[in-house]
């Protein structure tokens, strides 16, 4: 076993990085930044993306799976939430859509490019990836539900004219995604904390908890300090990310409106900016033959996303003004049908080859088009 320690030294990049961004984020904080100064701290909002997944690999190497997945996606989806939350206060009725295209984006992202492009890396490695079709299964089912009862049923209701929910239905939305959200984290680390684990390739059961193989074998838990230090650096990334993801949104807003392209656009920007750290987590694992970790960021991103964020915005609305358009167009809805029936199909075997991942990259694809060209 490697006797490798996991110490942090004041002059890490994973140290200084995060600070930096944070800087750049209090000096660009509400201000109408120069073409040089949105490169900067666009360059500081992707080191503090590399710097938040390795904080997040090592607490995960600390605490174990699947709690190092649930610590990176709930760390995210809150201050993803916030930023949502920022935005729409100070933006009037052009922000009424952009909880529905921020939430959707993180959906299709999570579901198709996430689990997409890790399915093609670890196919690539090992021809057929393997993983628990348990696990992923309940996951994909809570992503539907979560989906269907948010961000469907608004195109439907009669209550309130629009893609809208009435008080009470909004209400409604909210306590049962914040149930169902809850269920699942309880399911995933406590009752069924085993349809969660990585498969172990090298025969036909799951690792016992705490067992692992490859580089993880030889790794050296880190100390309760390390750890410690690495939670609060992540925590500072991650306000970097986002904080330095809304230093830039005006500049993403001109561009978009500039290019004619429609608003639903930053939607999507925002959301593939903010799920930077949980897709190159999700791929590292892919690499190290680990795709349960990868789907388990995958979904839980996208569970979190829309289950943090709907009681979060149902609760904004007691001071935010204007509409709150929850409803997905006629387009959209079919694209969760796909996504959702393809997902489907790829996790109940519990293999998946090449093929599936390509699937997933080209339905993200067609979303990403159809945004862009709707």
């Amino acid at each position: 076993m490697s006797t490798a320690t996991h110490r942090t030294s004041l002059f890490d990049w994973t140290v200084v990085v995060p600070v930096v961004a944070v800087v750049a984020l209090v000096l660009s904080w509400g201000r109408d930044l120069p073409a040089f100064a949105v490169g900067l701290v666009s360059l500081c909002l992707a080191g503090a993306v590399l710097a938040a997944v390795h904080h997040a690999e090592v607490v995960a190497l600390r605490v174990g799976e699947p709690f190092g997945s649930l610590v990176l996606a709930v760390a995210v989806t809150i201050i993803e939430v916030a930023l949502i939350v920022t935005l729409m206060a100070g933006g009037g009725d052009k922000t009424a859509s952009l909880a529905r295209d921020t939430v959707f984006a993180a959906v299709m992202i999570t579901c198709n490019g996430i689990v997409g492009v890790s399915l093609l890396v670890g196919a690539l490695r090992n021809r057929v990836t393997v993983f628990n079709a348990e696990g992923s299964g309940a996951a994909l089912a809570t992503v539907a539900t979560l989906a269907v009862l948010s961000l469907v049923l608004p195109t439907f209701t009669t209550s309130k004219p629009g893609p809208e929910f009435s008080s009470a239905q909004l209400t409604f939305a909210a306590c049962a995604s914040l149930a169902l959200y809850g269920l699942f984290v309880a399911v995933q680390t406590v009752r069924h904390r085993d349809y969660f684990l990585p498969v172990d390739t090298r025969g036909s059961g799951v690792r016992e908890f705490g067992d692992a193989s490859g580089e993880e074998a030889h790794a050296v838990a880190p100390s309760l300090r390390a750890t410690l230090i690495s939670l609060g650096l992540l925590l500072v990334a991650l306000v970097a990310v986002v904080g330095d993801a809304k230093a830039v949104s005006p500049t993403i807003e001109r561009g978009v409106a500039d290019a004619g392209l429609p608003h639903a656009v930053v939607g999507v920007i925002i959301a593939l900016l903010v799920l930077a750290p949980e897709t190159l987590a999700a791929v590292r694992a892919a690499r190290r033959d680990r795709m349960q970790t990868s789907l388990n960021l995958a979904y839980g991103s996208a569970i979190a996303s829309i289950g943090l964020t709907i009681p979060s915005i149902a609760l904004a609305t007691v001071w935010l003004s204007g509409p709150l358009l929850l409803g997905l167009g006629p387009v959209h809805m079919v694209l969760l049908a796909l996504t959702v029936v393809v997902s489907a199909l790829t996790i109940v075997p519990g293999r998946a080859t090449l093929l599936q991942g390509g699937v997933h990259i080209v339905l993200l694809a067609a979303y990403l088009f159809l945004a862009v060209s709707p």
